[in-house]
C-alpha cells in the first residue's frame, strides 16, 4: 500500500520542551563522540573546559567540549590558544532536533527541508 513520505500539518500546537540537561553524556553526544581537538574517535573521551575552571571558566554548554585523554592532558590548564590547539567547531547549546537526529539515525532526503537539517 503506498503511503506519503511527507505529511503537512494544518495546525501546529507548540509543546514546551524541557531544557537538555548539561551532563558528560550529553556533551559527548552533542560532539558526536569525536575529540574536538584532533578528531579521533578511537580513544576514551573526557570533557574539557575550554577556559579552565581555575581561570574562571564555567560549567556551561559553550565552555565544555569532548576531548581525548591525550589532547586534554596536552592542553592542561591553558586555553586552546595558549596550548596552540584549535577546536574543530565552536561548542553551542544543543536543541532537541540535534538529539532527535541521534536517535533517528539516517533521515530520508525528502524530510530534510522540513526538519531544518540542510
Amino acid at each position: 500500500m503506498p503511503f506519503p513520505s511527507v505529511v503537512r500539518l494544518g495546525v501546529f500546537v507548540r509543546v514546551p520542551y524541557k531544557k537538555i540537561v548539561l551532563s558528560r553524556k550529553n556533551v559527548l553526544r552533542r560532539d558526536g563522540h569525536v575529540c574536538q581537538y584532533c578528531g579521533r574517535t578511537d580513544q576514551t573521551l573526557t570533557v574539557d573546559h575550554i577556559i579552565p575552571r581555575a581561570r574562571g571558566g564555567s560549567d556551561s554548554w559553550e565552555n565544555l567540549v569532548a576531548a581525548c585523554v591525550g589532547c586534554n592532558n596536552r592542553k592542561g590548564d591553558r586555553t586552546p590558544h595558549e596550548a596552540n590547539m584549535v577546536l574543530k567547531r565552536r561548542p553551542i547549546r544543543p536543541n532537541h532536533v540535534m538529539f532527535l537526529r541521534h536517535f533517528v539515525g539516517s533521515v530520508d532526503d525528502h524530510w530534510r527541508p522540513y526538519l531544518f537539517m540542510n
